[in-house]
């Protein structure tokens, strides 16, 4: 279950996740809507986010995702990669039974194709309960490590969810490295 997904710990400094956090926190943030709309979407997911453009308040948080999203391309996948998606503020609340069912993260019909898909923790694990990023390959299940700051990178075809929060609230950054369809 180890190649599923990539751990990349300590990249980010506590005074930038601070800063994004912050960034995010005063967004407006919005009910998650599936791209797929179905009978019961609350059933697949219940979420907040908030989308962060690219401007220059987030400049140097999309410079620093772009480079490890380099790093990890040239070393690990070798996809061929062109961009990326908007950065989404992703919020689960213990109190609205925040979760996100199986799926793959194949995005919007008008866009790139997603290739890496990296999720950026910036709640402490003790703040919340349940909420755990896993993974299913073959007959196994993986789970993502918890720890504030953990960037965990992973290709956007793998299938992935996150439990419910049983309690407290956590707060992530997703990001979708984008590219021409695979061959």
């Amino acid at each position: 279950m180890k190649n599923a997904f990539m751990v990349w710990n300590d990249f980010f400094a506590a005074t930038e996740l601070d800063a994004y956090e912050a960034y995010g926190d005063r967004m407006v943030h919005e009910k998650a809507i599936l791209a797929v709309k179905g009978d019961n979407d609350d059933a697949i997911r219940i979420t907040e986010i908030a989308w962060l453009e690219h401007n220059r308040e987030t400049e140097d948080l999309y410079e620093r995702v772009l480079q490890v999203v380099r790093r990890l391309n040239s070393e690990i996948y070798h996809f061929d990669v062109t961009g990326l998606e908007r950065i989404q503020y992703t919020v689960y609340s213990g109190s609205k039974g925040g979760h996100y069912h199986w799926h793959i993260d194949h995005g919007p019909h008008n866009l790139k194709p997603r290739k890496i898909s990296m999720s950026i923790q910036l709640t402490e694990p003790s703040q919340y309960e349940g909420c755990e990023l896993q993974f299913q390959v073959s007959n196994s299940i993986g789970v993502a490590p918890r720890a504030r700051g953990a960037i965990i990178a992973f290709p956007s075809f793998f299938l992935h969810r996150v439990t419910p929060i049983i309690s407290g609230t956590r707060k992530a950054l997703v990001v979708w490295a984008t590219g021409p369809e695979f061959r």
